[in-house]
């Protein structure tokens, strides 16, 4: 965090400023880290104790302070001997204190701010702009999925006087949640890069969900840019409700932003890049899976915003070897390859992940596919698509894992699958015992599902069976 003397932080919050028995001043100033977990607190850090669903963060102040912490946020004051702000909510004065640190660097230097949103693809987009942005500039981006009301600020409070670019990933799960986070770091760039059904259920729909996501572009201002998904009709129509200029990315003819010459294969994706003005250049995308080329697209639409040259935009995507850990990643390639992509699963990633499996497989191709969450009333006839899709596309075995799937192997069965090509697996390790006993060298191996299903673990187990045979981890 930039250094703040205490004054200034309990205003910025809103809170009481209580020194207690501690040796600072009022003009004390603090400039460490700030955490929510007191495991990633450094000694002059800032601990937020915030209430959670399942604890108390109030509970781990004791082992903040003994880690060094410099500073307390908290809803009680604590009989401990370091200065402390007392507010009235954790979680909100954390989003106040990320709002003010953002607008004093916006104030006194050259911060630039891309917010990134969508069904699908945020965490990759923003791990590819991050690698462009970080060879034009001082860049700070969101660690992991850091995009919920907890690690969007804590993102933002990342930021110094130094730093060039901002790259946000800001999630959602209920209408409202991005804009609480555009207010806090108001975008220079908004991208928006597909509207699908993640998270439907929790949306209420798949309307619910095109307004929660156009929360990203409806309060930007004309000096703007909405960087907006071309082939994806509900995106493309969010230029409607803004007033920031549009530049649009994608397959699609007439797209701003978009790749030509796409080449597909189990290396990644070859294609060309066509910047506005025409300006092209070849790509060698080493991320997994031809559907992963339009997030190419938007992180490249962005930086060329940025004024950020197209040689360093390439040079950025070429950079980045997988869309992000449990994603598209591959763990094995001889002489078996597993591709472990069980970190989340929606109907849309679901499809492109079993489509780029039958694409780049040399031999049989064999699917490891778990409970696609968070899909509400629409989850039967969801997971029954996924079942058909997989014997249109001639998945040659399947292995369904879970009760929360099982309708995708009931699917499979009714379109055709017959003699065993579709197997159910009740669980995680009987699930282990089919594969161990079905999986031959040649096979390409795709896992599948949402977090919540827990098969990136045995994807990461299969991997590292097939790793070691290989000679090592890929």
């Amino acid at each position: 965090m930039i250094a703040l003397p205490l004054t200034e932080i309990a205003r910025a919050v809103d809170g009481t400023l209580e020194l207690g028995d501690s040796a600072a001043t009022a003009g004390t100033v603090v400039d460490g880290p700030v955490e929510t977990d007191h495991r990633g607190l450094v000694p002059g850090g800032v601990f937020v104790a915030r209430r959670g669903e399942t604890t108390d963060g109030h509970r781990f102040a004791p082992d903040a302070v003994e880690a060094g912490a410099a500073l307390l946020i908290v809803e009680r004051a604590l009989p401990l001997p370091v200065p402390q702000i007392v507010v009235a909510d954790s979680t909100d004065a954390l989003a106040a204190l990320a709002a003010s640190v953002v607008a004093t660097v916006r104030a006194r230097g050259r911060l630039r701010i891309v917010g990134v949103t969508g069904s699908n693809g945020k965490t990759t987009t923003k791990n590819l702009l991050k690698e462009i942005c970080g060879r034009a500039g001082s860049t700070v981006a969101s660690r992991a999925s850091f995009n919920n009301e907890v690690g969007g600020p804590l993102t933002m409070l990342e930021v110094t006087l130094d730093t060039d670019f901002l790259v946000a990933e800001m999630g959602a799960s209920h209408v409202g949640d991005i804009a609480r986070l555009v207010r806090l770091a108001h975008p220079d760039v908004g991208i928006v890069l597909k509207v699908g059904l993640a998270h439907a259920g929790e949306f209420g729909g798949i309307e619910k969900t095109v307004l929660a996501k156009s929360e990203m572009v409806r309060d930007l201002t004309p000096e703007d840019v909405a960087v907006l998904n071309r082939d994806d009709p509900r995106v493309l129509g969010m230029a409607e409700v803004t007033r920031a200029r549009v530049l649009t990315f994608g397959i699609a003819p007439g797209a701003d932003v978009t790749a030509q010459q796409i080449e597909a294969s189990a290396t990644g994706t070859r294609f060309e890049l066509v910047l506005p003005g025409g300006e092209r250049r070849p790509v060698a995308f080493a991320v997994l899976g031809e559907h992963h080329v339009a997030n190419a697209l938007a992180a490249a639409a962005a930086a060329h915003v940025l004024g950020i040259d197209a040689d360093t935009i390439v040079a950025g995507l070429q950079a980045v070897t997988r869309a992000e850990r449990w994603r598209m990643e591959v763990l094995a390639t001889d002489p078996v390859t597993v591709i472990n992509d069980a970190y989340n699963a929606s109907p849309d990633s679901m499809a492109a992940a079993l489509k780029t499996l039958v694409q780049i497989a040399p031999g049989r191709t064999v699917a490891v596919l778990g409970e696609m969450s968070e899909l509400g009333d629409l989850a039967g006839e969801e997971h029954d698509r996924i079942g058909l899709l997989a014997v249109r596309l001639d998945v040659r075995q399947l292995i369904v894992v879970g009760e929360g799937a099982r309708r995708i192997h009931l699917s499979a069965i009714a379109q055709g699958s017959w003699d065993g090509e579709s197997l159910y697996a009740p669980t995680i390790e009987e699930a282990e015992a089919l594969l161990a006993a079905l999986i031959e060298p040649g096979d390409t191996v795709l896992v599948k599902s949402s977090n919540s299903a827990g098969l990136r673990h045995l994807g990461d187990r299969i991997g590292g069976r097939w790793a070691q045979a290989d000679g090592g981890a890929h």
